[in-house]
């Protein structure tokens, strides 16, 4: 039995109330908002109410202050002494005083109450037990009532001092309930001003986000269009902002899957061919291979040949892939003049040329010596299919200076290396040397001379990719190439130790 999958288009992930990315941004901003007003209101409200609370006792101290100037003073109207008595200096201050709103003075004379401000918000005197209390006051005390029919109220009482001896007390009381309540009329104002603030940023905010936000719709209505036949799509990008740089890397991510798809193409397409070809020779030998001894030998011969070559063609995409691996290499110290002499020593068993070992630089680098070895001798084996015998082949590595030179001025330290196979063959046209390290790649003038699958070069290219380096070629058709593989400067130890034979 099989099972068919269905795969269902993904919708975009919208949080726990199902709300997009857009709402839940300005929901937490409007949070935020509401929060800070909020704070903003409460904290005024509050120094308001103590700026009054302390208006209140200035004041109270003010027209306490006032009556004591009178106190030992002179009447306006006569222009005599007011002397011991208190109701005459009563009648002048309550006379000439303009009590503020919800403000009330109370003179109490030898043991009863007197006269007070007309119109109170509420009249105090009314109450015995506060009467009784001022009265025996003998020294400066702030009191309140809590409730009252004018509201609350703070009160300071000070006894009067004539002549050595307590003639009565003036009582000042400041009913705050007006004034509390004009600060609650601001605060309720200031908190709808900051709600209708609240309003315009959510509608503006709203906006702001949706455009904001389009590109990265554009990328996810992009991200849905694209399928594996087309990767040509682009985002259109505009700014310079975090989200023009995920457009941009978006982009970028396009065109990466674009080139890794085509690469995986052709590379599908080439080694299809490449394999079709060994096994429809082994196929069809097999086919007509007859009873004669001598035949089948010579069929036998001939598959076991195709067969080799079909494994080693096996081996190297296995050591393509294996390539892209993280322990591809295993680096340590290589001391790049014995490593060169003993590639020579392997090359000149490759065929009948005229091996030569050019200018080595004694250097240590860290690398790979086998993968070194392996790329110097592709090298070598590509230089003999495209030479003659009797023609030239070395083998040369030298440190490329970089413009600063090392702490104690030694050569290669901030270099370099440059490992370099040169012959003087048939040379490689313009047009070829770019697409020769590609996999199955064969320079079209050269094809009936190229043994294997075309995967040499792109072998040495993975193992110079894999050291952070390149690889580079320089060549005059008819007159040789120069293929160089080219170590970073990273590579090159700071104290260099060659050997050499």
């Amino acid at each position: 039995m099989t099972g068919t999958t269905i795969d269902s288009p993904v919708r975009p992930w919208r949080g726990p109330f199902g709300l997009g990315l857009r709402l839940r941004l300005l929901g937490w901003a409007l949070a935020l908002l509401a929060v800070a007003s909020l704070a903003s209101v409460v904290v005024i409200r509050q120094v308001l109410l103590n700026q009054l609370e302390n208006r209140i006792a200035t004041d109270m101290r003010q027209e306490v202050t006032e009556f004591r100037r009178l106190v030992g003073g002179r009447d306006p109207a006569s222009g005599q002494p007011f002397g011991p008595d208190l109701r005459a200096i009563a009648d002048t201050y309550l006379l000439r005083n303009e009590p503020q709103a919800g403000e009330a003075v109370l003179v109490l004379v030898d043991g009863a109450f007197y006269r007070a401000t007309e119109a109170p918000p509420y009249d105090l005197s009314r109450e015995s037990a506060l009467l009784r209390h001022w009265i025996g006051l003998t020294d400066s005390t702030y009191g309140q009532v809590e409730q009252s029919p004018g509201g609350s109220a703070r009160w300071l009482a000070v006894p009067v001092i004539i002549d050595g001896a307590v003639r009565g007390q003036v009582v000042v009381v400041e009913f705050g309930a007006e004034r509390r309540a004009e600060i609650d009329r601001a605060v309720q104002l200031m908190a709808l001003a900051c709600l209708l603030v609240i309003v315009v940023v959510a509608a503006g905010g709203y906006l702001a986000m949706g455009r904001a936000l389009r590109p990265l719709r554009t990328v996810t209505e992009t991200a849905r269009t694209i399928e594996e036949t087309d990767l040509s799509r682009r985002i259109p990008v505009t700014g310079s902002d975090e989200v023009a740089d995920l457009a941009h890397t978006f982009n970028g991510m396009l065109g990466r899957l674009h080139r890794a798809f085509a690469a995986q193409q052709a590379f599908v397409s080439d080694a299809g061919h490449e394999l079709r070809t060994p096994i429809t020779i082994v196929r069809g030998h097999l086919e007509l291979m007859g009873d004669d001894p001598a035949d089948r030998a010579e069929t036998i011969a001939l598959v076991t040949d195709e067969l080799d070559r079909m494994n080693r063609m096996v081996n190297d995409l296995l050591m393509l892939a294996k390539a892209e691996q993280p322990d591809f290499l295993h680096p340590d110290h290589v001391e790049v003049a014995l490593m060169m002499h003993d590639v020579y020593a392997k090359a000149v068993a490759l065929g009948d040329r005229d091996w030569r070992i050019g200018t080595i630089d004694e250097v240590t680098v860290w690398a790979d010596r086998q993968r070194l070895t392996q790329a110097l001798m592709q090298l070598a084996q590509n230089a003999v299919q495209f030479t003659s015998p009797g023609d030239t082949i070395e083998l040369s590595a030298h440190v490329a200076e970089s413009p600063t030179r090392g702490e104690h001025g030694g050569r290669g330290e901030h270099g370099r290396v440059l490992l370099a196979v040169r012959d003087t063959g048939v040379g490689i046209e313009p047009e070829d040397r770019e697409r020769i390290f590609a996999r199955f790649a064969r320079a079209e003038h050269a094809r009936a001379r190229a043994e294997g699958a075309g995967l040499g070069l792109a072998i040495v290219a993975a193992i110079a990719e894999a050291h952070r380096g390149m690889v580079a070629v320089d060549s005059i058709p008819g007159a040789g190439s120069t293929f160089t593989l080219v170590l970073p400067a990273g590579a090159v130890l700071p104290v260099a130790t060659g050997a050499g034979r």
